[in-house]
Protein backbone atom coordinates (compact mmCIF):
# COMPACT_ATOMS: atom_id res chain seq x y z
CA UNK A 1 0.00 0.00 0.00
CA UNK A 2 1.38 3.41 -0.92
CA UNK A 3 1.51 6.24 1.56
CA UNK A 4 -0.26 9.50 0.91
CA UNK A 5 2.08 12.48 0.49
CA UNK A 6 0.67 14.16 3.58
CA UNK A 7 0.84 11.13 5.88
CA UNK A 8 2.64 11.66 9.18
CA UNK A 9 4.94 8.91 10.34
CA UNK A 10 4.92 9.86 14.00
CA UNK A 11 2.60 11.59 16.40
CA UNK A 12 5.46 12.48 18.76
CA UNK A 13 5.84 16.06 17.48
CA UNK A 14 2.75 18.24 17.57
CA UNK A 15 2.05 21.95 17.16
CA UNK A 16 -0.40 23.67 19.52
CA UNK A 17 -1.76 27.24 19.45
CA UNK A 18 -0.63 29.27 22.48
CA UNK A 19 -2.99 31.10 24.85
CA UNK A 20 -3.03 34.89 24.94
CA UNK A 21 -0.53 36.42 27.34
CA UNK A 22 1.55 33.26 27.67
CA UNK A 23 5.28 32.67 27.34
CA UNK A 24 6.60 29.10 27.14
CA UNK A 25 10.22 28.21 27.89
CA UNK A 26 12.04 25.61 25.82
CA UNK A 27 12.33 22.33 27.72
CA UNK A 28 9.34 22.96 30.01
CA UNK A 29 6.14 20.95 30.35
CA UNK A 30 3.34 22.25 28.14
CA UNK A 31 -0.32 22.06 29.16
CA UNK A 32 -3.49 22.47 27.11
CA UNK A 33 -6.51 24.21 28.65
CA UNK A 34 -10.13 23.21 28.13
CA UNK A 35 -10.28 25.95 25.47
CA UNK A 36 -7.52 24.16 23.52
CA UNK A 37 -4.67 26.65 24.00
CA UNK A 38 -1.18 25.89 25.29
CA UNK A 39 0.61 27.37 28.28
CA UNK A 40 3.43 26.28 30.56
CA UNK A 41 2.20 23.56 32.86
CA UNK A 42 1.32 24.60 36.38
CA UNK A 43 -0.30 23.04 39.41
CA UNK A 44 -3.93 23.27 38.35
CA UNK A 45 -6.77 20.85 37.77
CA UNK A 46 -8.28 19.96 34.39
CA UNK A 47 -5.20 20.57 32.23
CA UNK A 48 -4.04 18.09 29.60
CA UNK A 49 -0.27 17.70 29.53
CA UNK A 50 0.96 17.65 25.93
CA UNK A 51 4.70 17.09 26.43
CA UNK A 52 7.93 19.10 26.32
CA UNK A 53 8.33 22.46 24.53
CA UNK A 54 10.94 22.11 21.78
CA UNK A 55 11.38 25.86 21.21
CA UNK A 56 10.61 28.95 23.29
CA UNK A 57 7.56 31.00 22.31
CA UNK A 58 6.28 34.38 23.48
CA UNK A 59 2.63 35.31 23.10
CA UNK A 60 2.58 37.81 25.98
CA UNK A 61 1.36 40.58 23.66
CA UNK A 62 -0.82 38.40 21.46
CA UNK A 63 -4.28 36.91 21.29
CA UNK A 64 -5.21 33.23 21.62
CA UNK A 65 -3.54 31.31 18.80
CA UNK A 66 -1.37 34.14 17.43
CA UNK A 67 1.68 31.88 17.87
CA UNK A 68 2.15 28.12 18.09
CA UNK A 69 4.46 25.95 20.19
CA UNK A 70 6.20 22.82 18.96
CA UNK A 71 5.78 20.05 21.53
CA UNK A 72 7.38 16.63 21.68
CA UNK A 73 5.57 13.77 23.36
CA UNK A 74 7.50 10.87 24.87
CA UNK A 75 9.65 10.18 27.93
CA UNK A 76 11.51 13.03 29.62
CA UNK A 77 13.33 13.57 32.91
CA UNK A 78 11.60 16.11 35.18
CA UNK A 79 12.55 17.35 38.64
CA UNK A 80 11.25 15.33 41.57
CA UNK A 81 9.56 17.33 44.32
CA UNK A 82 10.84 14.64 46.70
CA UNK A 83 7.61 12.68 46.95
CA UNK A 84 8.31 10.15 44.16
CA UNK A 85 10.18 6.98 45.14
CA UNK A 86 11.52 3.98 43.20
CA UNK A 87 8.43 2.02 44.27
CA UNK A 88 6.25 4.45 42.29
CA UNK A 89 7.39 3.16 38.87
CA UNK A 90 4.44 2.73 36.47
CA UNK A 91 2.21 4.92 38.65
CA UNK A 92 0.80 8.25 37.48
CA UNK A 93 2.49 11.47 38.54
CA UNK A 94 1.19 15.02 38.56
CA UNK A 95 2.38 18.53 37.76
CA UNK A 96 3.96 20.57 40.54
CA UNK A 97 5.29 23.25 38.14
CA UNK A 98 6.58 23.42 34.54
CA UNK A 99 9.72 21.44 35.45
CA UNK A 100 8.67 19.41 38.50
CA UNK A 101 6.41 16.42 39.12
CA UNK A 102 4.83 15.00 42.27
CA UNK A 103 3.03 11.82 43.31
CA UNK A 104 0.25 13.94 44.88
CA UNK A 105 -2.80 14.41 42.67
CA UNK A 106 -4.63 16.97 44.83
CA UNK A 107 -5.18 20.24 42.95
CA UNK A 108 -3.11 19.16 39.97
CA UNK A 109 -3.26 17.48 36.55
CA UNK A 110 -1.68 14.21 35.44
CA UNK A 111 1.80 14.71 33.95
CA UNK A 112 2.21 11.11 32.83
CA UNK A 113 3.43 7.72 34.01
CA UNK A 114 6.64 7.22 36.01
CA UNK A 115 9.17 5.03 34.18
CA UNK A 116 12.03 5.40 36.64
CA UNK A 117 14.11 7.56 38.95
CA UNK A 118 17.34 9.15 37.71
CA UNK A 119 19.29 11.04 40.37
CA UNK A 120 17.06 13.91 41.50
CA UNK A 121 14.86 13.45 38.44
CA UNK A 122 11.91 11.33 37.41
CA UNK A 123 11.59 9.72 33.99
CA UNK A 124 8.00 10.42 32.94
CA UNK A 125 6.21 9.22 29.83
CA UNK A 126 3.76 11.82 28.51
CA UNK A 127 1.52 9.93 26.10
Amino acid sequence: MMRAGNERLSGNDIVIPVAAGESITEGHLVAISAAGYASEASKAENLMIAGCAMKPVDNTGGEDGDVEVQVRRGAFVWNNDGSIKATDVMKPCYVSDAQTVTITSTGSSKAGVILGIEGDGVIVETL
